[in-house]
């Protein structure tokens, strides 16, 4: 979780892991990651919940799991009345690090360096944190504006709009 601190500055606030294991039924682990993050929406109360969109994963398995997951956190900021803004990844990537194409461990590292923190724990912690720091970043844009980013951008249209944006 990271606040604005005036300006251009951004002040950490609190991070973690929510550890649900990988044994039992699904159901059960799910329920574990609602209670967990409920109680961390109800410490923090923050007003924008940012979260990643699945963007692809290893195996359609994972894809459904991190889907699934993904719906829970929806529920929970829901339930605790934030503004839900969904990132792709690499837009998350581009304002942490400045290119839409870094790799985890240089996004981990910049996320470290623009709090001024050390996250000790998994790349989860620090993929979390980007997230808010993105959705901090863009917190007084437009919805609509993040969507339009996400589209896919008739490269025609585009250049048309670059060439006449040239005169």
């Amino acid at each position: 979780m990271v606040e604005d601190a005036g300006g251009a500055r951004m002040r950490h606030v609190d991070h973690g892991v929510l550890a649900v294991g990988e044994g039992g039924p699904v159901e059960a682990r799910l329920a574990a990651l609602h209670l967990g993050l409920a109680q961390a929406l109800d410490r923090h109360r923050p007003q924008i919940v940012a979260i990643e969109e699945v963007f692809h994963a290893r195996n359609s398995r994972s894809a459904l799991v991190l889907g699934q997951a993904r719906g829970v956190a929806l529920l929970a900021a829901a339930q605790a009345g934030a503004r839900v803004r969904s990132f792709a990844p690499s837009m998350i990537k581009q304002a942490v690090t400045g290119t839409g194409r870094a790799e985890k461990e240089q996004v981990g590292r910049m996320v470290c360096v623009l709090l001024g923190i050390t996250v000790r724990e998994r790349m989860d912690a620090t993929d979390a944190l980007a997230a808010a720091i993105c959705g901090l970043l863009r917190a007084r844009e437009p919805v609509a504006a993040c969507e339009e980013e996400r589209r896919p951008r008739d490269w025609r249209a585009a250049l048309g709009r670059s060439l006449r944006g040239r005169r």
